[in-house]
C-alpha cells in the first residue's frame, strides 16, 4: 500500500473541512451561527446552490465570480480550503508510514495515532485562528476555549495506552531522576510519579504556565503604558498550543510569533502605514508559530539543547 492511498483521500476529506472552516470564519468573530442560514453571497444575497460550494473545483469553474452578480470570490475561499486539505494530507503520509512501519508495542501505536488525530485537530483549529485574526483581530472562545479542552483530553487518552513503565518519573533525594515502574518499591522520602500521572499533569502545567507568562505581560504592559496591549484572545491561543503541544513547543510557538510580527510591524512602520499605537494580529503570527512548532518542534528544540 502506498503513501498516496493515504495522502489522496485524506486531502480530499480537508477540502471538506476547509469549505466549512470558511463558514467558521465569516461567522463565528461577528457572533453569528454557523448552522442557518445557508451559505449566501455577501454582495447579492443569493442562496449558493450545491454545486457552487464545491471546493476549490466550483471557484475555478465560476472563474472566482458569483454566478449571479459576478462580484469576484475572495481568494480567501480557496486557500483556506487547500491549506486545510494540504495540512490533512501531510498528517495522513505520516499515519501512513505509522501503518507501513508500526511501531514494536500495540500502546506505542495507539499513542502515535492519537498524537496524529490531535495534529488534524490542531491544524484546522489554527488555520482558521490565524484568518480570524488577521481579518477582524478576534480569535473567538468557540475556537480557543474548545481546542484547550480538546488538547487536553486528548492528552489523557494517550495516557491511557502508556506502555509499563514508560515516562514514570522517580526523583530521589539526590535530586536526579530515574527511570521506574509501576509497583516497584520507592524509598521513604522519594517523590514518584507514574507516567500517566507525569503526562497529565505535566500538560496542566503547561496549560497554566504559557497562560500566565502572557497574562503577566500582559499585566506588566498595562502598569507600564495605562491600556491594553495584548488581548485575552493571544494569552488562550496560547494555552491552547500547550494543550496540543506542550510548554516548551509553546514557547517555541511564542517567540516564532513575536519575532515575525516585529517583523511585519518594522516593515509597516518603513511604509508609513502604521505607527507606534497600531493594532497588530499577534494571534495569526502565533498560530503560525504554533503550526512551525508542530511540525518541526522537535528538530529546532533538539538543535537548540544541543547548544546548552
Amino acid at each position: 500500500m502506498s503513501l498516496l492511498a493515504f495522502e489522496l483521500p485524506a486531502f480530499v476529506i480537508g477540502l471538506l473541512f476547509g469549505s466549512f472552516l470558511n463558514v467558521c470564519i465569516s461567522r463565528l468573530p461577528h457572533h453569528r451561527s454557523i448552522a442557518k442560514p445557508r451559505s449566501r453571497c455577501p454582495n447579492c444575497k443569493q442562496t449558493i446552490v450545491w454545486y457552487d460550494n464545491i471546493p476549490l473545483l466550483s471557484w475555478l469553474a465560476l472563474r472566482a465570480k458569483c454566478r449571479h452578480c459576478k462580484v469576484p470570490i475572495l481568494w480567501r475561499y480557496p486557500l483556506v480550503e487547500l491549506a486545510v486539505g494540504l495540512w490533512f494530507a501531510h498528517i495522513a503520509a505520516d499515519l501512513g508510514g505509522l501503518y507501513l512501519f508500526p511501531p514494536s508495542s500495540a500502546g506505542g501505536l495507539l499513542q502515535f495515532q492519537i498524537y496524529l488525530v490531535g495534529l488534524l485537530i490542531f491544524g484546522f483549529l489554527l488555520i482558521g485562528l490565524i484568518v480570524m485574526d488577521w481579518q477582524t483581530h478576534r480569535l473567538p472562545d468557540a475556537f480557543t476555549f474548545p481546542g484547550i479542552l480538546i488538547g487536553f483530553l486528548l492528552v489523557c487518552t494517550q495516557a491511557i495506552f502508556l506502555n509499563p513503565g514508560q515516562m514514570d518519573i522517580k526523583l530521589t533525594p539526590k535530586h536526579d531522576l530515574r527511570l521506574s515502574s509501576p509497583g516497584s518499591f520507592v524509598a521513604k522520602g522519594n517523590v514518584f510519579l507514574t507516567g500517566p500521572e507525569h503526562l497529565v499533569f505535566g500538560r496542566v502545567v503547561a496549560i497554566a504556565g504559557a497562560a500566565l507568562l502572557l497574562l503577566a505581560i500582559r499585566g506588566i504592559y498595562k502598569a507600564l503604558r495605562g491600556q491594553e496591549g495584548l488581548g485575552l484572545g493571544d494569552v488562550k491561543l496560547l494555552a491552547m498550543i500547550a494543550a496540543f503541544l506542550g510548554f516548551w513547543s509553546a514557547m517555541l510557538a511564542l517567540f516564532l510569533g513575536l519575532m515575525a510580527c516585529m517583523g511585519y510591524a518594522l516593515v509597516l512602520l518603513a511604509r508609513g502605514k502604521a505607527h507606534g499605537m497600531s493594532r497588530l494580529p499577534l494571534g495569526s503570527f502565533l498560530a503560525v508559530g504554533g503550526l512551525v512548532a508542530a511540525l518541526f518542534g522537535d528538530v529546532i528544540l533538539g538543535w537548540y539543547g544541543s547548544f546548552l
